[in-house]
């Protein structure tokens, strides 16, 4: 039985061209849209889903903590704030280890994307500033949008947004060339409730995006930070 409950599963765009055979798209995601009054768009970062609670450090399965070589940063960190979380559990995107995409300026492992406080998920502004108070910073905000004129204006600009270089320097892994951003996450500005999840949350990804397979945890590299190695080339 797990401790908690895990991170909802995240629904695709239709227009979204990084789906596998067990993703799932939300063929409604228009009506869904237009019940909202504000949204986010996030940089959508390549790495692993990991949620800290006062009961440990979690990967998507919420059964048991996580004990992976490359949450051990974060489990150490975990263990000064544990007695401070209460009720919160905090949902964010661990990049210690390199995935499909290599980020060359990095200046953390772990971005923020949302916190859940039992039933209900917390507004963008609430996360962010929980976030703060335990000094975690938030995935990257690309745009807030509060006006939805219409459907094929509102792709138009998700389609504009993914164009462009992610915040921390995308580069293919393999070949060492710049790359674009994985993709976008599109929240709900606003509370909601936990059950609500699929009708607040929806991505994009781009075409042919996971570069690894299943066997990727033998050889995993650790990302260095952006002081560590890399040079800033913006």
């Amino acid at each position: 039985m797990s401790v908690s409950r895990k991170y909802g599963r995240t629904y695709h765009y239709p227009f979204s061209p990084g789906t596998s055979s067990d993703d799932r798209i939300n063929k409604a995601y228009w009506d869904d849209i237009r019940q909202l009054s504000a949204v986010i768009h996030t940089e959508k970062l390549d790495g692993e889903n990991n949620c800290l609670s006062k009961y440990g450090v979690f990967a998507r399965s919420h059964a048991t903590p996580t004990v992976s070589p490359w949450t051990a940063f974060l489990r150490e960190r975990w263990s000064l704030i544990k007695r401070d979380l209460g009720n919160y559990e905090i949902f964010g995107e661990n990049l210690y280890a390199i995935h499909s995409i290599e980020y060359r300026r990095l200046e953390s492992h772990y971005f923020v994307f949302g916190v859940r406080e039992e039933d209900r998920w917390l507004s963008w502004e609430e996360t962010a500033f929980i976030a703060a108070a335990f000094d975690l910073p938030v995935v990257p905000v690309l745009q807030e949008c509060t006006v939805f004129a219409d459907k094929p204006a509102f792709e138009s600009n998700v389609l504009e947004l993914v164009k462009g270089p992610g915040t921390f320097g995308t580069v293919n892994p393999q070949n060492g060339e710049p790359c674009t951003m994985e993709g976008v996450v599109t929240r709900n500005k606003y509370e909601y409730g936990v059950d609500a999840f699929q009708q607040n949350v929806f991505k994009y990804v781009r075409k042919g995006h996971v570069k690894t397979d299943e066997h990727w945890t033998r050889n995993w590299k650790r990302a260095p930070l952006k002081f560590e190695s890399y040079v800033d080339d913006k």
